[in-house]
Formats: structure tokens, C-alpha cells, sequence
């Protein structure tokens, strides 16, 4: 099948790299993912190539390379600037791990490689010189059908690699597809393989999943239906069903999903907050009917969401990240709120973090499907106000006080502790309410205020 077309997008660097391969007598193939987003019209980021040598040979040929997988037959290496993996054609056996093979054999076609491949949409290659496009198990019309078939028999397939259910599902997700039915019924049954996936390898679809342009809530769904969810956020299963107040059209776990979908696929992982913030509320539900409530969910979350990333192993920083946002994304602004209040509300939940506080709210907002005009005009009047402060403001933590501990400590010949920490912190809430206060003469004359300083040990 030619399309010259189609061929001509392929970067000037593929083609040297393949012509390079050719000239020293070794087929060379782009495979994969980039040749199934380049037949989607998809932007391509990453071209990996496969070729009809060993990777040893791959190695010889091209010093400046290195193995990235040698056992399996990958070796990497940079073209006119850009990274590559190269694979040898190799037919795979015995996956004892449900994840890498037993045994590796070289020396075998294009056409047994593609076959050891999870989807047809990925068992494409193209012939560069040919302008070919070499597709033995129909991934260009799967591609047409939208639909995610396995290369083979689906059970196989997955047994092979317990990841693969999941790729399915994000491939899906990400893509618009549905999964064929075959597929769909060989996932449901949850084969053992799925069990012994690393939870860092099944956290990595589920981020790629989110980050897809399409609305991610659909993969969720698929995770849900068929079973896999439980292997992820177990948490969310709970809040299907969970019934809300007259201020929610949905329960909470649809109210979740949407929550999620408003939220822009740039960021990830302010989407995967999205996915959780009301993660506590089957467990602070109060009341009956349209007066449901719950009260305090989002400081009972913070410590489901820290376990949740904890066991997904996120970072510290970005656990940190998502619980932050958790606990401040119920705030009940009023128009009565003062400057201090809004430099006190910037400072418990950090600057850097405002604008994705509000976008979360904004999210959460749209996501309630009733007293949606009012709640957003306040939100932006909101917004509006912490920006005027944020603006105005130097004083927003004990570092911009122009006194330090060593000051205080001075001033009232007192030696270091918790106590230090207390007058530094009181004199920051006066700071709080009058700004005009943050000069070294005024803070420490502050600090010899008798009322001040009694005040203030008391509460230590």
C-alpha cells in the first residue's frame, strides 16, 4: 500500500538514520507508536526503529551508542541530535514474570516481530525507500474502525504482560477508541498477570491516560467496568452511588469524573486531584436528602490522598502538591473578607499554588451542574481580590519580616525554642492586618510591648 504522502512527514533525521542502516546492509523499519500517530495525523515526539541485526552489530556499527535493553535487543543512540531506540526483529517466549520474556530470539522477520506486539494500531512499519506501508494484521483498518484489537489472541497477549489491559484502556481513552470485544471480555476476566504488575508501571498509564487531550473520565469508566480499577483507586469505587446535597446534580463519583475533565490536560496532575478531591466524603456524609453534608471532607482527605499517592508512589512533592490543593479547595469567600484575610488565606496555601486552587474550584464548580452562574462570578471576584493583595503585599510568611529570631531573641534576652517561633508568628499576624507595620522599628518596638509579649506566652 503506498502513500507518499503520509511519507513525506517523516522527519529528515528518520530518514538519514534508515538510509544509514540500508547502506551497511540491515533493514531498518520505524515501528510502533509514531507510525500509528503519524497514520493518525498525530504529532510524533519519539521514533523508534527496528532493525534485521543483532543488537551487538547495532553497537559495532555505531560507537557512540549504548544499551537501554541489550538483553532484549535495544540499544539507544543519538542521530544528528536526537535519541533513538533501535530494536532488533526478535520473537519473544516464556514469560515467567508476566512482564519480560524467558527467551529471546534473533534472527527472525519483520513480520514475527510486529506479531509479538500488544495492538495491530502498533504492529505497523513502514518502508522508507519503498514508500510501503507494511501492516500484516490490520492496524490501518482498526485505525479507520477506531477499534483496539490485540495482535493474536487477547489472553495470550495479556498473559504476556499484565500492563497490556491497562494500555488498552489508555490507548482507548486517549485515542477515542472502543476496545474490541474479544479484548474486552479477556480483560474482564482479570488474568493473574495483572497481579504481579508493578504499581509504578499501572501509575504511569493511569497519569498517560489523564494527560490524553480526550476526556479521561472515559477511561475511568473503562477501569471501572471492567474491574481494573480496583487495582488503582480502589478509594473511588466507594463514591459511586454517594448521593449529594441540592447543590450537586451528580453522586460523588461522577462528580469526580467531571471534575477531572474540566480541568486542562497540560496539567496532569492537577486532573489527578481533580479525580480525588472528594475522595473522603462517603466518610464525612451527614444529614438526609438535599440536606446532605459533609463537613470537614476535605481534612479527612488529605490523609486518604497521602495514602493513596503513597501506595501509587508518587513523589513527596507532588503528594504534597495534591494534598494542598485537597485541603483548600473548599474555601467560602464573601465579599466581607478583608485584605488580611486574603494574605492569611495566600499564605496557608502557598502563592505558587493559588492559580491552581482556583482553577481546581473552578473545575469543582462546573462539575455541581446547579448554582453554577452565582458560584463562579464569586470565585472571579475572589481571584480578583487575591491578586490586588498578592500584588500588594511583601508580607505573606515570617521570612519577609524585617526582624528574625535572632532579633527577638536579642531584644528580649531570651534564648532559642518554641517560643521564638510564637512571637515571630503573632508578630506576622499583625503584620497580616496592617503591612505598614513591617519596618525593623515598629516590629521591635512591638516586641517590648509588655501586652504583646505576655500575650503571646501565654499561648506557648
Amino acid at each position: 500500500m503506498k502513500n507518499s504522502n503520509l511519507f513525506s512527514r517523516v522527519p529528515d533525521t528518520v530518514i538519514s538514520l534508515v538510509n544509514y542502516f540500508n547502506e551497511n546492509g540491515i533493514n531498518c523499519y520505524p515501528v510502533g507508536g509514531a507510525v500509528r500517530d503519524i497514520l493518525l495525523g498525530r504529532e510524533v515526539n519519539e521514533w523508534d526503529l527496528a532493525v534485521s541485526c543483532n543488537p551487538e552489530k547495532v553497537m559495532m556499527l555505531h560507537p557512540d551508542s549504548f544499551p537501554s535493553g541489550l538483553k532484549h535487543g535495544t540499544v539507544s543512540i543519538f542521530w544528528m541530535g536526537e535519541k533513538f531506540e533501535i530494536t532488533s526483529f526478535r520473537k519473544e517466549y516464556d514469560y515467567k514474570d508476566c512482564r519480560r520474556p524467558g527467551k529471546v530470539e534473533f534472527g527472525v522477520s519483520l513480520i514475527d516481530d510486529l506479531s509479538r506486539r500488544d495492538f495491530t494500531i502498533n504492529a505497523i512499519a513502514l518502508d522508507i525507500n519503498k514508500h510501503v506501508i507494511i501492516d500484516p494484521f490490520g492496524g490501518r483498518g482498526d485505525l479507520k474502525k477506531k477499534i483496539i484489537r490485540c495482535v493474536g489472541k487477547p489472553v495470550e497477549r495479556f498473559a504476556e504482560d499484565g500492563l497490556r489491559p491497562f494500555r488498552a484502556v489508555r490507548f482507548s481513552s486517549v485515542l477515542g477508541f472502543s476496545i474490541n470485544k474479544s479484548a474486552l471480555a479477556a480483560i474482564k476476566e482479570l488474568p493473574p498477570s495483572i497481579r504481579k504488575v508493578s504499581v509504578e508501571r499501572i501509575k504511569d498509564e493511569l497519569m498517560k491516560m489523564i494527560a490524553g487531550s480526550m476526556r479521561p473520565s472515559r477511561g475511568i469508566e473503562v477501569l471501572r467496568k471492567t474491574n481494573l480499577l480496583q487495582f488503582v483507586l480502589p478509594e473511588l469505587i466507594d463514591c459511586l452511588g454517594v448521593e449529594q446535597n441540592r447543590w450537586h446534580k451528580k453522586d460523588v463519583y461522577q462528580h469526580s469524573l467531571k471534575t477531572m475533565d474540566n480541568l486542562p490536560s497540560k496539567k496532569p496532575l492537577l486532573r489527578f486531584t481533580g479525580l480525588i478531591h472528594d475522595i473522603a466524603k462517603p466518610f464525612c456524609k451527614g444529614g438526609e436528602g438535599p440536606d446532605y453534608t459533609f463537613y470537614g471532607h476535605e481534612k479527612v482527605g488529605i490523609d486518604i490522598v497521602n495514602s493513596i499517592m503513597r501506595r501509587l508512589k508518587f513523589s513527596k512533592n507532588e503528594c504534597n502538591y495534591t494534598c494542598q490543593l485537597v485541603k483548600n479547595h473548599m474555601v467560602n469567600y464573601s465579599s466581607e473578607w478583608k485584605d488580611g484575610a486574603i494574605r492569611r488565606f495566600i499564605a496557608k496555601a502557598g502563592l505558587d499554588l493559588v492559580p491552581d486552587i482556583i482553577e481546581l474550584q473552578r473545575a469543582d464548580i462546573l462539575a455541581r451542574g446547579t448554582h453554577v452562574k452565582s458560584s463562579l462570578k464569586n470565585l472571579e471576584d475572589f481571584r480578583t481580590r487575591l491578586e490586588l493583595v498578592s500584588r500588594r503585599s511583601s508580607v505573606l510568611t515570617v521570612k519577609d519580616l524585617k526582624i528574625d529570631g535572632d532579633d527577638v531573641m536579642k531584644k528580649l534576652k531570651i534564648g532559642s525554642g518554641p517560643l521564638v517561633g510564637n512571637i515571630l508568628s503573632s508578630l506576622l499576624e499583625k503584620v497580616m492586618d496592617d503591612p505598614e507595620l513591617n519596618t525593623r522599628h515598629n516590629l521591635l518596638l512591638l516586641l517590648v510591648n509588655y501586652q504583646f509579649y505576655t500575650s503571646t506566652r501565654k499561648k506557648t
